[in-house]
């Protein structure tokens, strides 16, 4: 394992909505024997709602500060040595503060996931016609998007191409890279 993975071993999953974040840092977490944590998941806790409703309500800066915090926490748990792979959020790593967190607190992995897949997974987690996912509301603006974050995911240390939607896949990828070598 690297140096850097053994003083704070975190491995933050980075990438946009739907790219598989969750599901992957699930697998990867069970397939390490660690922790895994999901920053959205900790946020709704610890509001007590859904995330679309703090946007609805309080608006996205306000949301950004809850992740800014839920990350903190995080970063203070593997700082204490307890090893946890952490899916952030699709905006997190856009914000300098939560780039800092996770690159200075671990190893950070982008999945880059194909824009198609993208579209086609989130149209998938609409309930009853209303979108669970405040920025994905407006199909052009989602568009807009993806393409303005790619080069703040790009600061990622490394970087994945899921081939397909099989999260053991990507998972094999990732345990193939320089960072759990003895």
């Amino acid at each position: 394992m690297i140096l850097k993975l053994k003083l704070t071993p975190g491995i933050y999953l980075v990438g946009f909505m739907g790219c598989g974040k969750s599901t992957v840092g699930r697998a990867l977490a069970d397939e390490l024997g660690w922790s895994f944590f999901d920053l959205d998941e900790e946020i709704e806790n610890a509001a007590g709602c859904r995330i679309a409703h703090i946007f609805d309500t309080q608006g996205e800066p306000a949301f950004r500060q809850l992740e800014t915090k839920a990350l903190e926490n995080r970063v203070k748990s593997i700082r204490t040595g307890r090893p946890q792979v952490i899916s952030l959020g699709g905006g997190a790593f856009s914000t300098q503060e939560n780039y800092d967190l996770a690159f200075n607190h671990g190893i950070t992995i982008w999945l880059d996931t194909p824009y198609e897949v993208i579209e086609r997974r989130v149209a998938v987690d609409a309930k009853d016609g209303e979108q669970s996912r405040p920025l994905a509301r407006d199909p052009e603006r989602m568009r807009r998007l993806f393409e303005s974050r790619r080069d703040d995911y790009a600061r990622a240390e490394y970087r994945i191409e899921p081939r397909d939607d099989e999260p053991a896949h990507v998972v094999a990828r990732i345990l193939e890279l320089p960072i759990m070598t003895p």
